[in-house]
Protein backbone atom coordinates (compact mmCIF):
# COMPACT_ATOMS: atom_id res chain seq x y z
CA UNK A 1 0.00 0.00 0.00
CA UNK A 2 1.88 3.03 -0.92
CA UNK A 3 -0.21 5.46 0.87
CA UNK A 4 1.14 5.61 4.65
CA UNK A 5 -0.93 4.50 7.66
CA UNK A 6 -0.51 7.73 9.17
CA UNK A 7 -0.65 11.59 8.13
CA UNK A 8 -1.99 13.26 11.08
CA UNK A 9 -2.09 12.09 14.76
CA UNK A 10 -4.12 14.15 16.98
CA UNK A 11 -3.43 14.02 20.68
CA UNK A 12 -5.60 15.57 22.77
CA UNK A 13 -3.67 15.36 26.43
CA UNK A 14 -5.66 15.04 29.82
CA UNK A 15 -6.27 18.14 31.73
CA UNK A 16 -3.64 18.33 34.31
CA UNK A 17 -4.78 16.72 37.81
CA UNK A 18 -6.39 19.01 40.22
CA UNK A 19 -7.35 21.38 36.93
CA UNK A 20 -11.19 23.06 36.90
CA UNK A 21 -12.78 23.11 33.74
CA UNK A 22 -13.51 26.43 31.92
CA UNK A 23 -10.00 27.52 32.60
CA UNK A 24 -7.54 28.94 29.67
CA UNK A 25 -6.25 26.36 27.57
CA UNK A 26 -3.36 26.37 25.38
CA UNK A 27 -3.70 25.23 21.64
CA UNK A 28 -0.09 23.59 20.35
CA UNK A 29 -0.18 22.19 16.23
CA UNK A 30 3.23 20.21 16.55
CA UNK A 31 5.68 17.59 15.59
CA UNK A 32 6.03 14.17 17.12
CA UNK A 33 8.78 14.26 20.52
CA UNK A 34 8.35 18.29 21.08
CA UNK A 35 5.37 18.02 23.69
CA UNK A 36 5.81 15.18 25.46
CA UNK A 37 3.07 14.06 28.14
CA UNK A 38 4.86 14.36 30.85
CA UNK A 39 6.32 17.82 30.23
CA UNK A 40 2.89 18.86 29.06
CA UNK A 41 2.02 18.04 32.68
CA UNK A 42 4.62 20.05 34.55
CA UNK A 43 3.70 23.22 32.62
CA UNK A 44 -0.46 22.34 32.75
CA UNK A 45 0.50 22.57 36.34
CA UNK A 46 2.99 25.68 37.15
CA UNK A 47 0.82 27.22 35.30
CA UNK A 48 -3.41 25.68 35.79
CA UNK A 49 -3.74 25.52 32.38
CA UNK A 50 -4.80 23.46 29.85
CA UNK A 51 -2.99 22.37 26.95
CA UNK A 52 -3.95 20.50 23.85
CA UNK A 53 -1.47 19.07 21.53
CA UNK A 54 -2.21 18.31 18.00
CA UNK A 55 0.62 16.03 16.43
CA UNK A 56 1.24 16.57 12.33
CA UNK A 57 3.05 14.46 9.76
CA UNK A 58 3.94 16.73 7.50
CA UNK A 59 4.35 19.65 6.05
CA UNK A 60 0.85 19.80 3.75
CA UNK A 61 -1.53 18.79 7.02
CA UNK A 62 0.62 21.79 9.36
CA UNK A 63 -0.59 23.77 6.58
CA UNK A 64 -3.99 22.82 5.91
CA UNK A 65 -4.64 22.71 9.73
CA UNK A 66 -3.36 26.56 10.33
CA UNK A 67 -4.90 27.96 7.34
CA UNK A 68 -8.20 26.50 8.43
CA UNK A 69 -10.27 29.57 9.91
CA UNK A 70 -7.57 31.73 9.26
CA UNK A 71 -5.39 30.66 12.22
CA UNK A 72 -8.08 30.29 14.77
CA UNK A 73 -7.95 27.09 15.28
CA UNK A 74 -4.37 26.95 17.18
CA UNK A 75 -2.01 29.01 19.60
CA UNK A 76 1.43 28.16 18.71
CA UNK A 77 2.66 25.97 16.19
CA UNK A 78 6.22 24.81 15.22
CA UNK A 79 7.25 24.96 11.73
CA UNK A 80 10.28 24.87 9.60
CA UNK A 81 12.19 28.06 8.52
CA UNK A 82 10.55 28.19 4.95
CA UNK A 83 7.08 26.89 6.18
CA UNK A 84 8.07 30.24 8.58
CA UNK A 85 7.88 32.35 5.74
CA UNK A 86 5.25 31.20 3.88
CA UNK A 87 2.95 31.95 6.89
CA UNK A 88 3.83 35.42 7.45
CA UNK A 89 3.29 36.11 3.85
CA UNK A 90 -0.45 34.66 4.60
CA UNK A 91 -0.65 36.70 7.12
CA UNK A 92 -1.13 33.44 9.53
CA UNK A 93 1.15 34.64 12.17
CA UNK A 94 1.82 37.66 14.89
CA UNK A 95 4.86 39.11 15.44
CA UNK A 96 6.36 38.49 18.99
CA UNK A 97 8.89 39.87 21.35
CA UNK A 98 12.01 38.06 22.14
CA UNK A 99 12.57 40.11 25.11
CA UNK A 100 9.37 39.20 26.83
CA UNK A 101 10.38 35.41 26.45
CA UNK A 102 13.40 35.02 29.03
CA UNK A 103 14.92 31.97 28.29
CA UNK A 104 16.29 32.69 24.73
CA UNK A 105 18.94 34.99 26.73
CA UNK A 106 20.18 31.39 26.88
CA UNK A 107 20.15 30.30 23.39
CA UNK A 108 23.42 29.95 21.47
CA UNK A 109 24.08 33.41 19.59
CA UNK A 110 23.15 31.71 16.09
CA UNK A 111 19.76 31.56 16.63
CA UNK A 112 19.29 34.46 18.50
CA UNK A 113 20.95 36.71 15.47
CA UNK A 114 17.30 36.93 14.01
CA UNK A 115 17.72 39.15 11.22
CA UNK A 116 20.74 36.17 9.94
CA UNK A 117 17.67 33.35 10.11
CA UNK A 118 16.12 33.58 7.11
CA UNK A 119 12.26 33.21 6.51
CA UNK A 120 11.69 34.53 10.66
CA UNK A 121 11.49 38.33 10.14
CA UNK A 122 9.87 40.58 8.30
CA UNK A 123 9.71 44.53 8.19
CA UNK A 124 12.36 44.54 10.95
CA UNK A 125 9.73 41.90 13.37
CA UNK A 126 10.33 38.76 14.66
CA UNK A 127 7.55 35.89 14.07
CA UNK A 128 9.18 32.75 15.70
CA UNK A 129 11.89 31.51 17.64
CA UNK A 130 14.25 28.37 17.24
CA UNK A 131 13.81 25.20 18.79
CA UNK A 132 15.45 22.22 17.30
CA UNK A 133 17.23 21.39 13.97
CA UNK A 134 18.13 18.16 12.20
CA UNK A 135 19.34 17.08 8.66
CA UNK A 136 17.64 14.98 6.45
CA UNK A 137 20.18 11.88 6.44
CA UNK A 138 19.70 8.61 5.11
CA UNK A 139 19.87 5.39 7.32
CA UNK A 140 20.96 2.12 6.57
CA UNK A 141 21.13 -1.44 7.57
CA UNK A 142 24.39 -2.38 8.01
CA UNK A 143 23.76 -6.20 7.39
CA UNK A 144 22.71 -5.21 3.84
CA UNK A 145 25.13 -3.02 2.68
CA UNK A 146 28.85 -3.83 2.05
CA UNK A 147 29.57 -0.34 2.08
CA UNK A 148 27.40 2.81 3.28
CA UNK A 149 25.03 3.98 1.20
CA UNK A 150 26.35 7.41 -1.03
CA UNK A 151 23.95 8.97 -3.28
CA UNK A 152 20.33 10.08 -2.71
CA UNK A 153 19.64 7.65 -5.70
CA UNK A 154 20.32 4.86 -4.03
CA UNK A 155 16.64 5.30 -2.87
CA UNK A 156 15.77 4.48 -6.59
CA UNK A 157 18.03 1.27 -6.74
CA UNK A 158 16.09 -1.45 -8.10
CA UNK A 159 17.86 -4.45 -5.94
CA UNK A 160 16.40 -2.31 -3.28
CA UNK A 161 13.01 -2.73 -4.45
CA UNK A 162 10.57 -3.16 -1.18
CA UNK A 163 13.26 -3.01 1.01
CA UNK A 164 12.91 1.18 0.87
CA UNK A 165 11.66 3.69 3.19
CA UNK A 166 10.74 7.67 2.24
CA UNK A 167 8.87 9.87 3.59
CA UNK A 168 5.43 11.11 2.58
CA UNK A 169 5.88 14.72 2.22
CA UNK A 170 5.03 17.06 -1.43
CA UNK A 171 7.74 19.67 -1.40
CA UNK A 172 10.74 17.31 -0.04
CA UNK A 173 10.02 15.00 -2.45
CA UNK A 174 10.05 16.83 -5.10
CA UNK A 175 13.29 18.71 -3.71
CA UNK A 176 14.85 15.71 -3.17
CA UNK A 177 13.86 14.97 -6.59
CA UNK A 178 15.44 17.60 -8.29
CA UNK A 179 18.56 17.67 -5.62
CA UNK A 180 19.29 14.18 -6.75
CA UNK A 181 19.77 15.16 -10.38
CA UNK A 182 21.83 18.07 -9.41
CA UNK A 183 19.59 20.70 -9.65
CA UNK A 184 18.30 23.62 -7.31
CA UNK A 185 15.61 21.39 -4.63
CA UNK A 186 13.92 24.59 -4.08
CA UNK A 187 13.41 26.44 -7.14
CA UNK A 188 12.13 23.54 -9.76
CA UNK A 189 11.59 25.06 -13.82
CA UNK A 190 8.22 24.35 -15.21
CA UNK A 191 9.48 22.36 -18.15
CA UNK A 192 11.21 19.94 -15.32
CA UNK A 193 7.87 18.85 -13.30
CA UNK A 194 6.77 16.33 -15.59
CA UNK A 195 10.14 14.60 -15.97
CA UNK A 196 10.15 15.15 -11.71
CA UNK A 197 7.41 13.82 -11.89
CA UNK A 198 7.98 10.55 -13.40
CA UNK A 199 11.09 10.17 -11.38
CA UNK A 200 8.76 10.72 -8.00
CA UNK A 201 6.65 7.95 -9.87
CA UNK A 202 9.66 5.57 -10.21
CA UNK A 203 10.45 6.05 -6.44
CA UNK A 204 6.78 4.77 -5.67
CA UNK A 205 7.84 1.83 -7.45
CA UNK A 206 10.31 0.93 -5.76
CA UNK A 207 9.58 1.65 -2.14
CA UNK A 208 7.55 -0.57 0.58
CA UNK A 209 5.57 3.05 1.50
CA UNK A 210 5.51 6.43 2.49
CA UNK A 211 5.88 7.29 5.88
CA UNK A 212 4.42 10.07 8.06
CA UNK A 213 5.66 9.32 11.54
CA UNK A 214 8.76 8.33 13.07
CA UNK A 215 7.16 5.48 15.06
CA UNK A 216 5.55 3.96 11.33
CA UNK A 217 8.92 4.35 9.46
CA UNK A 218 10.78 2.57 12.91
CA UNK A 219 8.01 -0.52 12.91
CA UNK A 220 7.94 -0.66 9.49
CA UNK A 221 11.60 -0.97 9.19
CA UNK A 222 11.85 -3.81 11.59
CA UNK A 223 8.78 -5.86 10.25
CA UNK A 224 9.35 -5.49 6.58
CA UNK A 225 13.39 -5.80 7.14
CA UNK A 226 14.34 -2.64 5.11
CA UNK A 227 17.34 -1.78 3.64
CA UNK A 228 17.49 1.97 3.39
CA UNK A 229 15.64 4.75 4.44
CA UNK A 230 14.93 8.58 3.84
CA UNK A 231 14.88 10.08 7.45
CA UNK A 232 12.95 13.45 7.39
CA UNK A 233 12.77 13.55 10.89
CA UNK A 234 16.91 12.83 10.86
CA UNK A 235 18.92 11.56 14.36
CA UNK A 236 15.77 11.51 15.76
CA UNK A 237 14.80 8.57 14.05
CA UNK A 238 18.34 7.33 13.96
CA UNK A 239 18.30 6.99 18.15
CA UNK A 240 14.75 5.51 17.91
CA UNK A 241 16.42 2.45 15.71
CA UNK A 242 19.07 2.48 18.23
CA UNK A 243 17.35 2.11 21.29
CA UNK A 244 15.39 -0.29 19.42
CA UNK A 245 18.10 -2.47 18.88
CA UNK A 246 18.56 -2.28 15.08
CA UNK A 247 22.45 -2.24 13.91
CA UNK A 248 21.83 1.01 11.63
CA UNK A 249 24.12 3.59 10.14
CA UNK A 250 23.57 7.10 8.94
CA UNK A 251 25.26 9.05 6.52
CA UNK A 252 24.70 12.15 4.72
CA UNK A 253 24.64 11.52 0.51
CA UNK A 254 26.97 13.18 -1.21
CA UNK A 255 24.80 15.37 -2.93
CA UNK A 256 24.11 17.07 0.27
CA UNK A 257 21.14 16.60 2.96
CA UNK A 258 18.08 18.82 3.12
CA UNK A 259 17.94 20.40 6.75
CA UNK A 260 15.51 22.11 8.85
CA UNK A 261 15.48 24.56 11.84
CA UNK A 262 12.26 24.29 13.60
CA UNK A 263 10.63 27.05 15.55
CA UNK A 264 7.80 28.07 17.78
CA UNK A 265 5.56 30.87 16.16
CA UNK A 266 2.59 32.21 17.64
CA UNK A 267 -0.68 32.08 15.09
CA UNK A 268 -2.79 35.38 14.55
CA UNK A 269 -5.64 33.58 16.19
CA UNK A 270 -3.85 32.85 19.60
CA UNK A 271 -6.33 33.56 22.61
CA UNK A 272 -3.66 34.02 25.30
CA UNK A 273 -0.23 36.02 24.32
CA UNK A 274 1.30 35.59 27.62
CA UNK A 275 0.52 31.86 27.81
CA UNK A 276 1.73 31.23 24.17
CA UNK A 277 5.06 33.14 25.17
CA UNK A 278 5.44 31.02 28.51
CA UNK A 279 4.97 27.77 26.86
CA UNK A 280 7.84 29.07 24.23
CA UNK A 281 10.18 29.91 27.25
CA UNK A 282 8.90 26.63 29.54
CA UNK A 283 10.56 24.55 26.07
CA UNK A 284 14.12 26.32 26.55
CA UNK A 285 14.09 25.42 30.26
CA UNK A 286 16.90 22.81 30.68
CA UNK A 287 14.43 19.70 30.96
CA UNK A 288 12.46 20.44 27.64
CA UNK A 289 15.75 20.68 25.87
CA UNK A 290 17.59 18.21 27.57
CA UNK A 291 14.72 15.86 26.51
CA UNK A 292 15.08 16.68 22.45
CA UNK A 293 18.72 15.46 23.30
CA UNK A 294 18.46 12.45 25.41
CA UNK A 295 14.83 11.11 24.46
CA UNK A 296 14.69 12.35 20.84
CA UNK A 297 18.46 12.64 19.48
CA UNK A 298 18.13 16.00 18.18
CA UNK A 299 20.44 19.27 18.85
CA UNK A 300 18.72 21.81 21.04
CA UNK A 301 18.96 25.50 20.56
CA UNK A 302 20.91 25.78 24.03
CA UNK A 303 24.07 23.88 23.29
CA UNK A 304 26.50 22.90 20.50
CA UNK A 305 25.93 19.57 19.87
CA UNK A 306 28.36 17.26 20.80
CA UNK A 307 29.68 15.70 17.53
CA UNK A 308 28.70 17.12 14.45
CA UNK A 309 31.44 14.28 12.81
CA UNK A 310 29.63 12.95 9.81
CA UNK A 311 31.38 14.33 6.29
CA UNK A 312 28.90 16.14 3.95
CA UNK A 313 26.93 19.28 4.22
CA UNK A 314 23.67 19.98 4.92
CA UNK A 315 21.14 22.35 2.65
CA UNK A 316 18.85 24.51 4.36
CA UNK A 317 14.96 24.66 3.70
CA UNK A 318 13.99 27.51 1.80
CA UNK A 319 10.62 28.41 0.70
CA UNK A 320 10.01 26.44 -2.96
CA UNK A 321 8.73 27.94 -6.40
CA UNK A 322 4.77 26.23 -6.17
CA UNK A 323 4.22 24.74 -3.01
CA UNK A 324 0.67 23.85 -4.34
CA UNK A 325 1.30 22.92 -7.42
CA UNK A 326 3.63 20.26 -5.62
CA UNK A 327 0.77 19.08 -3.68
CA UNK A 328 -1.35 18.66 -6.47
CA UNK A 329 1.33 16.25 -8.45
CA UNK A 330 2.49 14.64 -5.40
CA UNK A 331 -1.31 13.42 -4.39
CA UNK A 332 -1.63 12.11 -7.74
CA UNK A 333 1.64 10.21 -7.56
CA UNK A 334 0.46 8.76 -4.27
CA UNK A 335 -2.66 7.84 -5.62
CA UNK A 336 -1.16 5.51 -8.74
CA UNK A 337 -1.55 7.61 -11.73
CA UNK A 338 1.30 6.13 -14.23
CA UNK A 339 3.37 8.41 -16.41
CA UNK A 340 3.16 10.76 -18.47
CA UNK A 341 1.97 12.75 -15.35
CA UNK A 342 -0.21 15.48 -17.83
CA UNK A 343 -1.34 18.39 -15.76
CA UNK A 344 -4.60 20.58 -17.04
CA UNK A 345 -3.93 23.76 -18.81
Amino acid sequence: MMRPFLVLLAVLLPLAPGLAAGEATLRLLTWPGYADADLVRQFEQRHGVRVEVTLVGNDDVLRSKLARNNGEDYDLIAANTAEIEHYVQQKLLQPLQPARIKNTARQLWRFRDYPKIPGITHDGKVYAIPYTYSEMGLIYDRSQFREPPQSITSLWDPKLQGRVLAFNGSSHNFSLASQARGRDPFRIAADDFPQLGEQLIALRRNVLTFYSLPEEAASLFEEHRIALLWANYGRQQLKQLRDAGADVGYVIPREGALAWLDCWAISRGARDLALAEAWIDFSLEEPMSRALLERQGLSNTLQEPESLDLPGRMIWLRPVEDAERRARLWERILSGERTPLVEAQ
